[in-house]
């Protein structure tokens, strides 16, 4: 099994959408920044952490470079620190790669997006993931409520 980790906005909608993908099991959380790590910290925007959405992921079934296709389908990643109605650091687009080929393979996808439109997305190395609070998790299964 693999791991990926992408911000893309609302990790609500996010975890919603990966988890529905055959092979892959999404989880909510933190990354990028520094700090106590708590939901309330991190929409503070003084701890320059990303909701991120943790994917583990079997190659047999889904490909890193298809999870990079729903990616960038799902969010809009042209606008600096804002996805919709939610605006700050923490809903910046941003894909963490685990290895040399996820660089890669992200960097070229991001290109061919870049051939369509400007693109604010980062393409950085994985630090440490930080589990959201457990209201996070599944929060579309739980509430029937979606972010943007």
């Amino acid at each position: 099994m693999k791991k990926a980790y992408f911000g893309l906005g609302c990790f609500w909608k996010s975890q919603y959408v990966f988890s529905k993908i055959m092979g892959v099991k999404a989880q909510v959380g933190y990354m990028g920044g520094t700090g106590k790590v708590n939901y309330e910290e991190v929409c503070s925007g003084n701890t320059n952490y990303a909701e991120v959405v943790k994917l583990v992921y079997d190659e047999k079934v889904i490909s890193y470079g298809n999870l990079l296709k729903v990616f960038w389908k799902i969010h809009n990643p042209t606008t600096l620190n804002r996805q919709g109605p939610d605006i700050g650091s923490q809903y910046r687009s941003v894909i963490f790669y685990t290895d040399k080929n996820q660089k890669e393979l992200a960097e070229v996808s991001k290109k061919e997006v870049e051939k369509e439109i400007k693109v604010v997305t980062e393409v950085i190395p994985a630090k440490e993931f930080h589990l959201a609070e457990s209201y996070h998790q599944d929060y579309f299964e739980k509430t029937g409520r979606i972010c943007y």
